[in-house]
């Protein structure tokens, strides 16, 4: 899909939903670098996307043309163990009311934001979109990934029985500004560069790491996959589903080494192999984003020593003692 052949212009309404998660903050971010001048989000306490009548209510009076679904309930292994039903009752509910009242009140692109740890457990690598209900899921966050997966077929239904355009896509793991840096509820790198940094703070000659270290992962900065999102938005319109991620991964052992370097750790590194592991291996295969022109400029190294000045900046005082933000310490951190 050309440019001119863009069913929306620069000056529609494009609403984020999920505008101050780590994903939504950024692809709302660069919407407006990218010259679209009419970019809205609303915040979870003025807008509960899991109430469908509140969303009606929003849609009718907001009438946006294009929609980029980035809000869920989202969480690390910690969070995805204790509180399975949250995740699955929240993340299906906003997808049912956006994709549903997108539809409904004329929208003319919607992309939802899935998710890389959707595929099974022992999929082949590099995944392939098509590897996706091939086999059976990584059991410690099972319940998320079946409501990822369901939004994803609700997509796909829209466009084969209304014709409307919905499209998909599976980011990588992501890391960055406004991402959630608590100790029960965050991803691998916010939760490493926090706990790094408190056992910085009080001197620890030694520092856990989860798990044995030996799985690989693949990391992206959230601007990177932004400037994916936009190019999915203006030039991609598919029933399939569209890997967004580096193509490249590394152990998390190595992840820990590079990030106990970035926050200044003087720690010797220890690995709890009593912790799970998760997923042995997640790896895309990105050649369906990078034919649309896309490809991710931020090093890994540079992201994550950008990713902890961020984090020093926005949840430290001026004294140096920590300072968090109450959303921040919610397994909800991208509802808003």
């Amino acid at each position: 899909m050309n440019d001119a052949a863009k069913p929306f212009s620069r000056h529609d309404i494009i609403h984020v939903a999920g505008h101050r998660g780590l994903a939504g903050s950024a692809i709302y971010r660069a919407l407006k670098r990218a010259g679209y001048t009419n970019v809205i989000g609303e915040t979870h306490r003025r807008l509960d996307l899991t109430q469908a009548r509140a969303v009606d209510r929003y849609f009718d009076e907001s009438r946006p043309k294009v929609v980029i679904l980035a809000a869920a309930r989202v969480g690390g292994i910690a969070a995805n163990v204790e509180a399975p039903a949250d995740f699955i009752r929240d993340n299906l509910l906003i997808q049912t009311s956006v994709i549903d009242a997108a539809y409904r009140y004329g929208v003319a692109k919607l992309v939802f934001l899935g998710s890389s740890c959707i595929y099974p457990k022992l999929a082949p690598q590099p995944m392939r979109e098509e590897y996706l209900l091939t086999g059976a899921l990584e059991p410690t966050n099972d319940a998320y990934a079946i409501a990822k997966l369901a939004g994803i077929k609700m997509c796909q239904a829209y466009r084969r029985q209304h014709g409307f355009d919905a499209v998909s896509v599976l980011p990588t793991n992501l890391y960055g500004p406004n991402d959630n840096f608590s100790e029960s509820g965050s991803h691998v790198i916010p939760g490493l560069i926090r706990r790094m940094h408190d056992a910085k703070q009080a001197g620890a000659r030694e520092f856990a790491v989860w798990g044995s270290g030996a799985p690989r992962r693949e990391f992206l900065h959230a601007d990177d996959f932004a400037a994916a999102v936009i190019a999915v938005m203006e030039r991609y319109s598919a029933e399939e589903p569209i890997n967004i991620g580096s193509g490249e991964d590394l152990t998390i052992a190595e992840l820990a080494h590079t990030l106990r370097d970035v926050t200044g750790l003087a720690a010797e590194l220890r690995f709890d192999t009593s912790q799970p592991d998760g997923t042995p291996r997640k790896l895309l295969e990105v050649s369906r984003i990078k034919a649309l022109g896309w490809a991710p400029r931020i090093r890994l190294t540079e992201g994550l020593d950008d990713t902890y000045r961020w984090f020093c900046e926005h949840h430290l005082a001026p004294s140096g003692i920590r300072r968090l933000d109450i959303r921040h310490n919610r397994s909800e951190i991208s509802l808003s």
